[in-house]
């Protein structure tokens, strides 16, 4: 995709899992990349792995210090001179039923899935705004617009990412920013092997749904073309998808449908 060329994009959560696999695409489309998560020592072997590594940089950070994010981003900012397209992709997952789950662990989910990415995002706006261009493009979930048992913390986190960037949106538009929140559903990734249990313990094991998931680089093949076309909001999965309709037309069949399956 020739409308990627020498842009500059910023991923967080980079240095696995659909974050990884971006960082792949963009860099064989001829972009620019800022790669952040927590694991520096992974983020190189990322880079190292791409076809023009002399075109990335690192920047480690932790959603869940939000304080630090306006020095990240200054850093961020200065590493190309420019930023075009922040991907939000950093997050953590959940496997917990609500009554045996410590609220430390909802805060948790909370602290790293919704407000760190507004922090980062708040901290980016005003570059933006200056620039008068700009991309927030946000990893959400299909667990964003419904639910599903075990993820209760998770769900809500990302339902919120809807509210504020439908509104970053709508009061930024005029500014040339667009906003994209991309909704996968089961992608083949670790996140149900890092996936936060009762106790705040990852689950350290698989499940079936999203072993069987989609490809992982072939979400990102999906998604990035989301991206160029400057989608508000896309679904990208297998069957799964469709229960963001039933979501909204047939909300009690549904919750049937859910409970009768085996997504845990």
């Amino acid at each position: 995709m020739k409308e990627f060329r020498n842009k500059v994009v910023w991923i967080t959560g980079a240095s696995s899992g659909i974050g990884e696999a971006l960082s792949y695409e963009l860099d064989r489309m001829g972009c620019k990349l800022i790669l952040s998560s927590r694991r520096e020592e992974q983020l190189s072997v990322v880079k190292n792995r791409c076809q023009h590594p002399e075109n990335i940089k690192i920047l480690t950070l932790d959603l869940a210090a939000p304080e630090a994010m306006e020095a990240h981003v200054v850093k961020a900012w200065n590493g190309f001179g420019r930023i075009d397209i922040v991907i939000n992709n950093a997050g953590i997952s959940q496997r917990s039923r609500i009554l045996e789950t410590e609220l430390r662990v909802f805060r948790q989910l909370v602290e790293i899935n919704y407000l760190g990415t507004v922090a980062l995002t708040k901290a980016m706006l005003p570059f933006f705004v200056q620039q008068q261009s700009g991309h927030f493009v946000t990893i959400s979930s299909l667990m964003g617009k419904f639910g599903s048992p075990m993820r209760a913390g998770y769900c809500a986190a990302k339902h919120a990412l809807h509210g504020f960037f439908d509104v970053l949106r709508m009061e930024h538009q005029k500014d040339g920013i667009d906003v994209t929140l991309i909704c996968p559903g089961f992608i083949q990734t670790d996140i149900a092997k890092n996936a936060l249990t009762a106790d705040g313990t990852p689950q350290n094991k698989e499940d079936m749904a999203t072993k069987n998931g989609m490809d992982v680089q072939l979400f990102a093949k999906k998604m990035l073309r989301a991206v160029r076309d400057k989608k508000f909001e896309t679904y990208i999965g297998g069957k799964e998808v469709g229960a963001v309709y039933l979501k909204r037309f047939f909300p009690e069949l549904l919750h049937r449908i859910v409970l009768r399956s085996k997504v845990v």
